[in-house]
């Protein structure tokens, strides 16, 4: 493969942007939710993403949840699916029996468009686009049209990843987003869950009901997370499926992955933009955990709390929001 590079092919049996800069490769398909599948240092034959390989790929097909990065609008759980906003009511399908609610939104499966792509001596990037309106299955519960946009870009710094949403429709929308960021853990052959050391920038815990659904209340971190907030905690000290407010570190707002035994540390930097986390770690699989950052906690249209602390986004008809994410190796 060329030293830098962003070409068309195809990933088992879908179309493919492949990207590499430098030490860097990353792939991105777009025909399944834009999901960027792969994040490599390649020099080191460090895979830092999830990827839906070989017998995973027919699973990551039906279910693309906990692989690659999925997009989540909006994320995570709504109550019995159902919440109001500007005097309308939304009812959402409830898609997870087990606590009754919806999860995870209408995107992530979506066909998205390749808008361009290409390589300098700087950077490697590749733009998708999904139009989400009467075309989307999705704009049933949610009737708004919406143009979401996803640009990747590779250099030697690592991979940004900025998200744009626009709002196309006539009236205000509430707008949630977050990422179902899926992290090989250990990311380096030959390495093991004990040689990790892993960082989140959390602040508190938001306590959830029995239907995974926040109270309203903020629960102080026991010993392992605060470990985790200082840099030194283990990913896999219990089954978590928690939810956290964000709260940077030394002023970033990141989950960090240090390798004890290779001296390497992945670093995922969120952004200011995305306030909540959600950990999941696949019951404490040792092979994998989810760091989500989300704009607004879980069922955030229904937690009776200020949008402030919520963070709920009002988006005006018109209105764009941005913001950017990135991921690399030190």
């Amino acid at each position: 493969m060329a030293h830098n590079e962003a070409k068309l092919g195809t990933y088992e049996s879908e179309q493919a942007v492949y990207l590499k800069h430098g030490k860097y490769s990353a792939i991105v398909l777009p025909g399944i939710g834009g999901n960027l599948i792969s994040f490599r240092d390649e020099s080191r034959g460090f895979r830092f993403i999830r990827e839906p390989e070989g017998d995973a790929w027919a699973g990551f097909v039906e279910r693309p949840w906990v692989h690659g990065v999925p997009v989540l609008f909006p994320p995570n759980r709504y109550d019995a699916g159902t919440f109001e906003y500007d005097g309308r009511t939304y009812r959402f399908p409830v898609n997870e029996p087990s606590t009754g609610n919806h999860l995870h939104g209408f995107v992530y499966s979506s066909k998205w468009e390749v808008v361009e792509y290409g390589s300098t001596e700087e950077e490697s990037f590749a733009t998708v686009r999904l139009v989400f309106d009467e075309k989307e299955p999705g704009y049933a519960y949610f009737p708004h049209r919406v143009t979401l946009t996803q640009t990747l870009t590779l250099t030697d710094a690592g991979l940004s990843h900025r998200f744009e949403a626009t709002n196309d429709s006539a009236e205000a929308i509430p707008f949630m987003l977050g990422f179902h960021t899926t992290v090989n853990a250990p990311f380096a052959p030959g390495s093991r869950p004990e040689d990790l050391e892993c960082g989140f920038s959390f602040g508190e815990r938001w306590e959830l009901n029995e239907r995974m659904l926040p109270t309203g209340r903020r629960l102080p971190l026991n010993e392992e997370e605060r470990r985790l907030r200082e840099g030194k905690g283990d990913p896999y000290f219990a089954s978590m499926d928690n939810h956290y407010t964000a709260s940077a570190v030394d002023g970033i707002n990141a989950m960090t992955l240090y390798d004890r035994r290779t001296g390497v540390r992945f670093v995922y930097e969120a952004g200011d933009a995305y306030k909540h986390w959600m950990v999941y770690n696949g019951e404490a699989s040792g092979s994998f955990f989810c760091p989500e950052p989300q704009t607004g906690m879980v069922n955030a249209p229904n937690v009776d709390l200020p949008a402030e602390e919520t963070g709920l986004i009002r988006l005006e008809p018109g209105e764009s929001w941005s913001a950017v994410s990135r991921m690399y190796s030190e």
